[in-house]
């Protein structure tokens, strides 16, 4: 899954590809390097970040969207407001990306109506304040907790299974130590039943190990995507895509052979 920041404040690309051409060219650069998934988001949901309306929300994501309509592969919209992800689907996005985890009022609603497919993420607090204090018993057990009454509400409400994804949120109310305990303890948390997203790319707890400036986290952002992909993890998000690539080729080779 290859990330699209359409917004003036990301924590990795700053107000790059806030412009919508360049957002749309990015995409498809990104496609071309080997991304299966676009995740397109208008809203900066970094550590201490402002919110904005869902008019302005609107205004950055659907010309990109609309730009995006022939780009090969699905386009996953990173939303948590019920309005946006209406309007993104009936623009005719395929996924929508939840970092509250659909717990919005008319959240579940919204993607019920749709046959799109679904990313739950676990947060705890809210983006401007979800790093001041992050505290849990058993981080990995209450993060699993969490994302299977969230699936299991989505069900009920009328989501298919198999358009359910599950995301345990680095970075999202978590220490850097809680992190890595996810990350190391992700087979225990009893989300086998559904596909997991792993999204550490450049993130502080890359940064808080190696030391390394966000500009230059690439290779601890590969080494956590191979250590999630071997604990089980399905969707890989990140910003260096052909790179990301290249390592999951290798790996790929060594666990599953080379065809002659």
């Amino acid at each position: 899954m290859g990330i699209v920041n359409v917004t003036p404040d990301s924590f990795s690309d700053g107000s790059r590809y806030f412009d919508a051409r360049a957002a749309i060219d990015h995409a498809r650069c990104l496609v071309e390097q080997g991304a299966d998934i676009l995740d397109v988001g208008g809203e900066s949901t970094r550590p201490g970040a402002e919110p904005i309306s869902a008019r302005d929300e609107l205004a950055r994501v659907l010309p990109v969207i609309d730009g995006l309509r022939d780009c090969g592969v699905p386009v996953s919209v990173d939303t948590f407001k019920p309005e946006v992800m209406r309007e993104a689907l009936a623009a005719g996005v395929d996924m929508i990306n939840d970092v509250y985890g659909f717990r919005r009022e008319g959240a579940v609603q919204a993607v019920a109506a749709f046959r799109c497919a679904v990313c739950v993420m676990h947060m705890q607090g809210e983006p401007k304040t979800m790093q001041l204090s992050p505290s849990y018993r058993d981080v990995a057990a209450e993060v699993g907790q969490f994302l299977r009454e969230r699936a299991a509400l989505l069900e009920r409400a009328g989501v298919q299974r198999e358009r359910i994804v599950l995301d345990p949120g680095f970075g999202f109310g978590k220490t850097v130590a809680q992190n890595y305990e996810i990350l190391r303890h992700w087979t225990g948390m009893g989300l086998d039943a559904y596909p997991g997203l792993l999204g550490v790319s450049r993130k502080s707890m890359i940064g808080s190990v190696t030391g390394r400036p966000v500009s230059d986290r690439l290779a601890g952002s590969l080494s956590a995507v191979l250590a999630g992909i071997a604990r089980g993890a399905k969707i890989v998000r990140v910003h260096d895509v052909a790179q990301t690539v290249d390592a999951l080729k290798v790996w790929q080779a060594v666990e599953f052979g080379v065809s002659e």
